[in-house]
């Protein structure tokens, strides 16, 4: 059939145009798009007015041939198609490259042109026609169905702005209700705490109460017992003081009967009995060791404080056996001299038998006494010291008092310019002594020019300014006294801890004492005051007098109460005892030659006599004995020689032996030393240079 034929050359053009290139779906109203979005607005083609020019007059042409096919064409397709504009095609008459050809032969060619131009012509507008009204429709459709799909969609926005609003709404409801469900237990959890955080609070205050109650109980308790102890302590004290005052007693009258003893024992070697003499020196032997027994105790319980009940049995125990060796060498005695008169009778009976039978009327003559041989003990030591002994040394303390007076107006002075002076002095008197050593002997001639220039009442640098004695008129004293306690407390400190430090100290002590004797007297009363053993002097205690001011008396450092221990004791006391060895053994060599030591090695010896004479101390007369022959037995032996050996040979053979009765065994230290000492010297018949002595080639550095 034509129309067919038409129909799939119609499908074939629409297929090979634009338009059909197009990609249509199905299902694009499902999937909300939009199909003319892609499109372009309609618009008129530009042949258009080509069209008009030549192509409507043919129009009736074109109406046949539609007329002849409108059996397959729809009219509704007919009646559109005329309102499509037709494509243009150009005619052969004015188509600028048609050739060139003869006339007849021309119009046929034009003729047989223009009917299958009118035939193509007519076939395009039909085509066109229903593309358009294809598109049409489509269109119409598409926004139909479009504006259905925005009602739908609009409808479900609607709808669901609603159900969101709603959901919003109850949301809202129930974050509202959520919140004040929190809040009510929030609520419920503070109103808990706080009831619980006030129960802790009154259960804190009732602890707190009864704590308090508790503490009160205790502080009473401890107020009590403070005050217990304190009344124990007072009463300890009390007991301590009566029972030191007892073994003082038991001390005096053990001396007594040992005084006794010893004038028995020298009335009773009148009798001239051998035998006799040797009971007699057992007696005095025994007598010295319980003398020594009851000392020991003393010093024991001043060490740890008080007595104790028993140290006061064992002084008892001593007495007793004191009384007992007493009233034994006078049943002794008696014996002794009933035995003598027995024997006067029996020997005056024979004389007188004798002169009978020989008829004789002269006199009976008696016989002679008998030398006694030599003892092999020494007298009874003294525990005192000598008389004079002890003027001088409370002349020396009486000097110092006098000087410490004279200068009470510069210490005690609120002035502020008195104040400076008084600093100023104490630094140029007391700083050059703590610079004394032995680095040169240059070095040390500084220092004592320095020193003398200011005892002499020159101005010297101190501290970067001048400084004179003249500055005030208590100046001199105040000088002369802190110097010479600084010496003293070299000795005490640097000597203690350095013995090679006592030269060069004492060298210049020695030096200034020749210059300045007042200074070298408070320089013996400083240090009689702080080591009484450099007198010789063993206080006693005496009735009244505190315990705290006699161990202070003693040598012994007390702060608040408490006593210092048995080492520092000893070494402080070892220090001065050094100093004062190798002060009496140097003189400085840059002075007179030829004038007298201030206090020379007599004074040495002196003190070493009476040290041996003096009932020996435990623990003490040991190791101030080892210092003092370690630094200054040298020069004792160099000035006295054979005399100072009988001495280091009696201190040997019958010193140490007391030395070791007094001595408990866990202070047999010092013994040993001194004795190995001792030993030492006498085996090799000298005794060594002491340690640190200064040589001449000391003073040419």
């Amino acid at each position: 059939m034509p129309s067919e034929g038409r129909c799939w050359e119609t499908l074939q053009a629409l297929r090979n145009s634009s338009k059909g290139q197009l990609c249509y779906y199905r299902d694009w109203l499902q999937r909300g798009e939009d199909v003319l979005e892609d499109l372009s607005p309609p618009r008129l083609s530009s042949y258009s007015g080509w069209v008009v020019d030549h192509v409507l007059p043919y129009t009736q042409e074109s109406v046949a041939l539609s007329e002849t096919s409108s059996s397959s064409v729809p009219t509704s397709a007919l009646d559109q198609s005329s309102l499509v504009p037709r494509s243009p095609v150009q005619s052969p008459a004015f188509s600028p490259a048609s050739p060139t050809v003869p006339d007849g032969a021309k119009g046929k060619q034009e003729s047989r042109h223009a009917d299958s131009k009118a035939r193509q012509s007519s076939r395009g507008v039909s085509v066109e026609g229903c593309i358009w009204m294809y598109e049409l429709v489509h269109r119409m459709r598409g926004k139909e169905g479009l504006r259905q799909w925005q009602e739908e969609q609009e409808q479900k926005v609607h709808a669901l702005s609603e159900m969101a609003s709603e959901q919003l709404k109850r949301f809202d409801e129930l974050k509202m209700l959520k919140q004040h469900k929190e809040f009510q237990e929030l609520q419920e959890v503070m109103e808990r705490s706080t009831r619980e955080v006030l129960g802790h609070q009154e259960k804190l205050k009732a602890e707190h109460h009864h704590r308090a109650k508790i503490l009160n109980l205790k502080l009473r308790e401890a107020e009590q017992q403070r005050l217990r102890k304190e009344e124990q302590e007072r009463l300890r004290k009390e007991e301590g003081q009566g029972r030191l005052r007892t073994l003082y007693a038991l001390q005096e009258e053990v001396l007594q009967l040992n005084q006794q003893l010893e004038a028995s024992a020298s009335s009773a070697s009148d009798l001239h009995r051998d035998p006799l003499q040797l009971d007699l020196a057992a007696f005095r032997m025994r007598g010295n060791q319980l003398c020594s027994l009851i000392s020991s105790i003393i010093r024991a319980t001043l060490e740890s404080g008080y007595p104790t009940v028993e140290n006061q049995a064992e002084a008892k125990r001593a007495l007793q056996e004191m009384r007992d060796l007493c009233t034994s060498l006078g049943q002794e005695i008696s014996r002794a001299c009933r035995e003598k008169r027995q024997e006067e009778e029996a020997d005056r009976a024979k004389l007188q038998d004798s002169q009978m039978q020989q008829g004789l009327g002269a006199t009976p003559r008696t016989p002679g006494p008998s030398q006694s041989p030599s003892r092999t003990q020494s007298e009874g030591l003294q525990m005192k010291v000598q008389e004079s002994t002890m003027q001088w040394y409370q002349q020396l303390q009486d000097a110092a008092a006098q000087c410490m007076s004279a200068f009470e107006g510069l210490t005690s002075s609120k002035d502020t310019q008195t104040k400076k002076v008084k600093m100023d002095l104490q630094k140029a008197a007391t700083i050059p002594v703590s610079q004394i050593s032995t680095i040169a002997g240059s070095k040390l001639k500084e220092i004592f020019d320095k020193i003398h220039s200011l005892l002499s009442g020159k101005p010297i640098q101190s501290g970067g300014h001048c400084v004179s004695i003249t500055q005030n008129p208590q100046g001199l004293d105040f000088v002369q006294y802190k110097l010479a306690e600084k010496f003293v407390k070299q000795g005490e400190e640097e000597v203690a801890s350095h013995h090679e430090a006592a030269f060069p100290i004492a060298v210049v002590a020695s030096g200034i004492w020749e210059l300045h004797p007042r200074v070298g007297d408070l320089i013996l009363a400083h240090l009689h005051k702080k080591c009484p053993y450099s007198v010789p002097f063993y206080p006693a205690l005496r009735e009244g007098m505190a315990l705290e001011d006699y161990q202070r008396m003693l040598g012994y450092q007390v702060k608040e109460s408490k006593v210092e221990q048995q080492d520092n004791f000893l070494k402080r006391m070892s220090g001065m005892i050094r100093l004062y060895a190798a002060i009496i053994q140097l003189r400085w060599p840059y002075g007179n030659q030829q004038a007298t030591h201030p206090h020379g090695l007599s004074h040495g010896w002196r003190w070493l006599a009476q040290v041996v004479n003096m009932e020996p101390l435990s623990d003490v007369t040991a190791t101030i004995l080892f210092d003092f022959l370690e630094v200054c037995g040298h020069a004792l032996v160099k000035q006295y020689q054979v005399q100072f050996w009988k001495m280091v040979l009696l201190i040997k053979e019958e010193y140490l032996l007391r030395i070791e009765a007094v001595t408990s065994s866990g202070q047999m230290g010092s013994f040993i030393r001194l004795k190995q000492f001792l030993e030492k010297c006498l085996q090799h018949k000298e005794i060594p240079v002491p340690k640190g002595f200064l040589t001449s080639s000391f003073w040419r550095s």
